[in-house]
């Protein structure tokens, strides 16, 4: 019988405990059947606090617009629309006074 790998540290030495899987690594407890519907990435913010659609954050640092010479400073307020599975720029905002725009979680706080 095989089981899946942990979804927070992707450790193999997972186990069953009645209904729900352990990982002994990381004591992260998940239900198998579950985790086959959540497919959205995760994505925290620059305090650690994850991120969701429709949250309002506000940037925790100046930021420059690729391509322009507009600088966004710090407590410029925005509404996160997606949360995009990207490398570089993971939420899509809309952004007070810039516009619609992609934006790096690590640049934002939840509000």
């Amino acid at each position: 019988m095989s089981l899946p790998p942990c979804p927070e540290c992707q450790s193999e030495f997972a186990y069953r405990d009645q209904a729900l899987l352990v990982c002994p690594e990381c004591a992260h407890e998940w239900n198998p059947d579950e985790v086959a519907l959540e497919d959205k990435p995760r994505v925290k913010d620059a305090n650690g606090t994850d991120l969701s659609e429709g949250d309002k954050v506000t940037l925790a640092k100046d930021v420059k617009v690729k391509g322009s010479s507009t600088v966004l400073k710090i407590g410029t307020k925005a509404v996160v629309r997606r949360i995009l599975d990207a490398k570089d720029h993971e939420l899509d905002c809309k952004v007070d006074g810039a516009g619609e725009m992609m934006v790096t979680a690590a640049f934002v706080k939840k509000a």
